[in-house]
């Protein structure tokens, strides 16, 4: 088993081999530039680590593994599109960089290239990559329209908003696991188990997002901190206030969200106040202990011996305590 750093290592470089270099250059070009702007690539090097922890070669699962981050990517196309967003990872985002033309076209192409990657499997690893594959992406973007839909809503419940982040964000990091065990033709039972274990990862990585998004450390974050608050998300955090604050603690908020009068660093300050004194960001602690807890539980029924499981709770507990 290799560490994290070694997994990233070979698979950009298998990542570099991928660009694509066909004519026409405005449909490509902008692919293997949003491919080559980094990233933590988190889930491809999920689905190299679970193929060896199932006796596979990372190797042989790297196609399975480029499938998942030509996808992702392709997602992070169209969501800037979307949001109308000009950087990502600190550089222009695709359809600024063009135009919104090229963005839709070149996110289409990626999609069906995402697909095409499993074509180099033999056809029953084929048939089960590709039919998880459906079903991720329409979660995905049925999380995305969840998304969308929470913000012109003021009625969303901590259980759809928890809905909302499994299809968006951690389905994807349930499947990127899956994958590896696919590839490594691992009994149904570990596959549908390492898909639970990462689906619960999945979870507590984005409310550990949310969380960071208002209490990180500006320098590691990678973002800007209060981010959230300035753009009147329904986090985790925001809906655990209106559950547990108090009456004039839920007045406040709403009015600091959807206030345009005060400055920025006095709104941010103000509402990261309410998240603390209403006990807010003491659960969105804990939600994130207990869905990596809920995870660490499912490992204990893998078909793997103890020092793999040792391995991937250990992944699981640095996702936990991070801090960027």
């Amino acid at each position: 088993m290799e560490h994290i750093e070694a997994y990233q290592k070979s698979f950009i470089t298998y990542l570099e081999d991928f660009a694509v270099t066909k004519e026409p250059k405005n449909l490509y070009e902008p692919i293997n530039y949003i491919l080559r702007l980094g990233g933590k690539r988190l889930r491809p090097v999920l689905t190299l680590m679970t193929s060896e922890v199932f006796g596979e070669t990372a190797q042989n699962a790297m196609d399975a593994a480029l499938s998942v981050e030509v996808f992702h990517n392709f997602s992070l196309v169209h969501d800037d599109i979307m949001d109308e967003a000009p950087l990502r990872r600190g550089q222009e985002t695709v359809h600024k960089k063009w135009d919104l033309n090229t963005g839709i076209l070149s996110g289409d192409a990626m999609l069906i290239l995402a697909y095409q990657l499993f074509e180099n499997y033999e056809p029953s690893t084929f048939q089960a990559l590709a039919k998880l594959f459906s079903k991720t992406a329409l979660e995905v973007c049925e999380g995305q329209q969840y998304d969308i839909d929470f913000e012109t809503r003021n009625d969303v419940t901590i259980q759809e908003y928890l809905k909302m982040i499994e299809y968006k964000t951690a389905v994807l990091v349930g499947a990127a696991m899956k994958m590896g065990a696919i590839v490594a033709r691992a009994s149904n039972e570990d596959q549908n188990a390492i898909y639970d274990f990462g689906r619960y990862l999945g979870i507590a990585f984005q409310l550990q997002d949310d969380y960071l998004d208002a209490f990180g450390n500006p320098e590691t974050f990678g973002k800007q901190v209060g981010g959230d608050i300035l753009e009147n998300k329904k986090t985790y955090l925001y809906l655990k206030t209106l559950e547990l604050g108090s009456e004039s603690e839920k007045t406040n908020l709403v009015e600091n969200m959807s206030s345009s009068s005060i400055s920025d660093s006095n709104k941010v300050e103000s509402v990261k106040e309410l998240f603390n004194n209403s006990g807010a960001s003491e659960a969105t602690q804990n939600a994130v202990k207990n869905y990596t807890n809920k995870a660490f539980t499912v490992l204990k029924t893998l078909n793997i011996s103890e020092d793999k499981k040792q391995l991937l709770r250990l992944f699981g507990e640095q996702l936990m305590n991070r801090r960027v």
